[in-house]
């Protein structure tokens, strides 16, 4: 999983793909303010993985945006 300096253009939101980190095939997750996910790019993940990663999410959510916050003035998602 991974964001972007060219992210940060968007409200908080996470990619996740293969370990060459290409946003080609790439899931894109916009996180919520309760760590909740909406899925906008599913990518090449599996309903199984798409899952676990919106755990991981949902448990380290607030960690993921204070790096995200460093970088951008863009809050969660629905924020705004």
């Amino acid at each position: 999983m991974y964001f972007t300096s060219h992210c940060i253009v968007e409200c908080m939101h996470v990619h996740a793909s293969d370990s060459r980190l290409t946003e080609a095939g790439s899931a894109k997750f916009f996180v919520k303010s309760d760590g909740g996910t909406v899925l906008q790019e599913k990518g090449m993940l599996n309903d199984r993985e798409v899952r676990g990663i919106q755990s991981f999410i949902r448990e380290n959510y607030k960690e993921m945006y204070l790096k995200w916050s460093l970088l951008s003035d863009e809050g969660f998602y629905g924020d705004r």
